[in-house]
Order: C-alpha cells, then sequence, then structure tokens
C-alpha cells in the first residue's frame, strides 16, 4: 500500500496520480483523510489520559500518607479508565477502517510512466528479432497442436472442464524442457537463487502482494475449513519469503526464481483469448524476483527485464518490449514493461511476460525492511516481479513461429539438449 504519511500530506497529489491511472478516488481519499484527522487528533489524547492515569496512583498513595480521603481521586481515575477504554475501541475501529481503506488503493505510477488510459497508449521501447515470412499462410497453435498429436483440448475439458488442456508426448516433453531451460539460465547465467515454494498461498501472502482482497474473485480458493487459496504466480510465495523480516541491507538485491502452476479464474476474459492456449485457468510459469535498496530498483528492474528477454533471445522468438502507460499497468506496479511475442497465425504481438517494480508497495503490505549497511534507522525494501517466461504462451510460440509446410514444428537449438536432441516434432 502507499505510505499512509504520504498521503495525509499530499492528498491533491495522490488524487491526480490515481485520475492518470484512470481511478477515481475522490471520496475514498476524503474519507481516508478524515479518518487519519480523526486518528490523529484521538492519539494525544488517549496518550495524555494514560499518563494520568498513571499518576493517579502516586496521587492515592500521597493522599493516604496525609490521612487524607481518596474515595474523589478512585472515582475520577475509574471514569478514566472507562474513557481510555472507549477511545482505545474508538481508534481501533478507525485504524482498521483506515487500513482496509488503503488497501485497496493502487499503486502509484512512477515519474517515467507515460500517461494513458488503455494498452493503446503503451510505449514501445525495442525490438528484437525479424518476424518470418512464410510461403503459405501460417496456422494457429490450436490447429498444430491437435494435428500433431501433442494438445488435447477436448480431454482437458472432460477431466476439468473450459480452459484446461492436456499437453501429451512431445508436448509435455517441451514444457518440461522450457521449465528447466529457463531456471537453469536463470540460475547459472543471471545468478537467481531457485526455490520451490508452496502451490497454495494464505490470507496474510496474498494480502502482502495485493492480490487480497481486491482481487479475490480472480483466485481459487480451498473448499472446507482453510485459509488457503492456489497460487495465481509464484511472485506471491516468492515476495513472502521475507514478510515480516527485516533483512541485512549487505544482502542486497536479493534474487529468486521459481517454477510454479499457476491458477486464475480470469474473470472477464473472452473472444479469442479463451481459444487455445492463451488465457488457460492453470498455467506453467518461472517467475523472477528481485528485493532491492530504494535507491538501486529501477536499475534492478532494467536487470530483471533484460533477463526475460534473454530467454526470447536464446529461443530466437520475434518479441518487442512495451513500456505500459498509466491507465494499463497492474494494482502493484509503480513501472511495467510488457515482452509481447510475435504469433503469425494472428499477425501481431502478444503478451508474454510482464515485469514490474513495485517500489515499497508490497513490502509496506507485507512489511519487509532492511536495514541500511551503516545502521540506523529501517526502510521498507523494493520488490520486483517479472514473467520469465509464461511456459503455455513460449509454448505456443515456439509451434507457431517454427511451424513448417508438412506440418512438422523444428525445435529452436536452445532446447535441443532438453529434448534429447530432438531436432524437429512430426506427425504421429
Amino acid at each position: 500500500m502507499i505510505d499512509p504519511a504520504y498521503l495525509r500530506e499530499n492528498l491533491q497529489t495522490v488524487r491526480a496520480a490515481l485520475a492518470n491511472r484512470g481511478v477515481d478516488m475522490t471520496r475514498e481519499l476524503e474519507e481516508l483523510a478524515a479518518l487519519e484527522t480523526r486518528r490523529r487528533r484521538l492519539l494525544p489524547e488517549l496518550e495524555g489520559l494514560k499518563r494520568e492515569q498513571n499518576t493517579a496512583g502516586d496521587e492515592v498513595a500521597r493522599a493516604k500518607r496525609q490521612g487524607l480521603d481518596t474515595a474523589k481521586i478512585q472515582e475520577a481515575s475509574r471514569q478514566r479508565a472507562q474513557e481510555i477504554k472507549q477511545k482505545g475501541v474508538e481508534l481501533d475501529l478507525i485504524e482498521q477502517r483506515r487500513n482496509n481503506g488503503l488497501l485497496v488503493i493502487p499503486n502509484l505510477p512512477h515519474a517515467s510512466v507515460p500517461a494513458g488510459t488503455s494498452a493503446a497508449d503503451n510505449k514501445e521501447v525495442r525490438r528484437a528479432g525479424t518476424p518470418r515470412d512464410f510461403t503459405v499462410p501460417p496456422q494457429p497453435h490450436w490447429d498444430l497442436g491437435p494435428a500433431l498429436g501433442i494438445i488435447d483440448f477436448e480431454r482437458g475439458t472432460k477431466i476439468a472442464g473450459a480452459r484446461f488442456t492436456v499437453l501429451v508426448g512431445a508436448g509435455a516433453r517441451l514444457a518440461r524442457a522450457l521449465i528447466n531451460f529457463m531456471l537453469d539460465l536463470h540460475t547459472k547465467q543471471h545468478g537467481y537463487t531457485e526455490v520451490e515454494p508452496p502451490f497454495m498461498a494464505n490470507t496474510a501472502t496474498l494480502t502482502g502482494t495485493g492480490n487480497l482482497p481486491k482481487f479475490e474473485a480472480d483466485l481459487f480458493k480451498i473448499a472446507g475449513d482453510w485459509d488457503l487459496y492456489l497460487v495465481p504466480t509464484a511472485e506471491v510465495p516468492l515476495t513472502n519469503m521475507h514478510r515480516g523480516e527485516i533483512l541485512d541491507g549487505r544482502s542486497l538485491p536479493i534474487r529468486y526464481t521459481a517454477y510454479t502452476p499457476c491458477f486464475r479464474s480470469e474473470a472477464g476474459s473472452y473472444g479469442a483469448d479463451v481459444r487455445g492456449l492463451i488465457r488457460q485457468h492453470q498455467f506453467d510459469k518461472v517467475e523472477l524476483m528481485a528485493f532491492a535498496r530504494p535507491e538501486e530498483s529501477y536499475d534492478e528492474l532494467e536487470r530483471l527485464t533484460g533477463n526475460a528477454e534473454e530467454v526470447l533471445k536464446r529461443l530466437e522468438l520475434p518479441y518487442r518490449t512495451v513500456l505500459l502507460c498509466t491507465g494499463d499497468m497492474g494494482f502493484a506496479s509503480a513501472k511495467t514493461y510488457d515482452l509481447e511475442v510475435w504469433l503469425p497465425s494472428q499477425q501481431t504481438y502478444r503478451e508474454i511476460s510482464s515485469c514490474s517494480n513495485t517500489e515499497a508497495f508490497q513490502a509496506r503490505r507485507a512489511n519487509i525492511r532492511f536495514r541500511p549497511e551503516a545502521g540506523g534507522r529501517t526502510e521498507f525494501v523494493h520488490t520486483l516481479n517479472g514473467s520469465a517466461l509464461a511456459v503455455g504462451r513460449t509454448l505456443i510460440a515456439i509451434l507457431e513461429n517454427y511451424q513448417e509446410q508438412d506440418g512438422s514444428v523444428t525445435i529452436p537449438a536452445a532446447l535441443r539438449p532438453y529434448m534429447d536432441g530432438l531436432e524437429k516434432i512430426t506427425r504421429a
């Protein structure tokens, strides 16, 4: 969440920043400001009453030594104790309402983020690779995969329902090869520490990353008496590995990578997005996560984005890097780059990764701090995350970009060691 002190002192600036994101929270901000005003008035009142109560005992003892009647002092103490209790309850309710209000305010965009209302206002930063020229119209992956016998949409639907898929034979091997290739690249070449986290997370964990309370509808909750949800991304458990901790500033940056299946309801998805493997309820992903000092976090964002791009470069897939505008960023992000891979069947670039700096937004929610090397007061760390990459969409890109006229698919050279040297997937 955003810094409540910053919100209090810069209410108009916050309102304008949220308006740039296309979010009108005037009423909510005014309510928070009123709650904060009442809270700041209550705190010294309560502290003053407690000080008076602490000295009342001394007054009673002194009066008794002097042989005076202590009834009035004790009655005043009783009434004061009741007032302390009432004001304490009021303060607790105000702070609860204040904290709940802060949890639904999105992050403020960094100054370098272009203003805009939709994806049409995003800014292309760079491109790599050249889309291939096909002599015949390229097939979409939802035709290629079933024809090769490596993707089975019907059995996925039979087993679990719509937007679940079965990968078979070389399709399953290709997905596993991609996972291993990505993890090897990020650990051996980019210096990330591999983590295998739980694939479920509790309410506190999902609140720490900003998925709760605002986006509960996009999560799959475990039925019964469990405070558990299936993870929507490895960002959730990786960020919360250090929830409630004070990190040694000398250890920063800390970089993690993890493979997890991801589970999302994808509420509101429709049209072409729900065909094939583009937008599934369950999908695999390799995630990058970093904890950095505030003054280094934007350099870390460039590094992390470059690490994700390296996957596409080594697979020789055409892609572009896009800086998202204020109106297209995720809830927790202060700045986001999307990587978009070329899909020949659609003749367009489609998102395959988002790389974001959330600054202290998640760290404040999860209470993750660090102590500078020189000592002094602790600060909130900055957290960054990025897909590197979404496995299903990478598999789609390989099938479509490496398809041959006879219906076979060539395996990218970088993946062949992970496929026992297999060079081509052919029809069974």
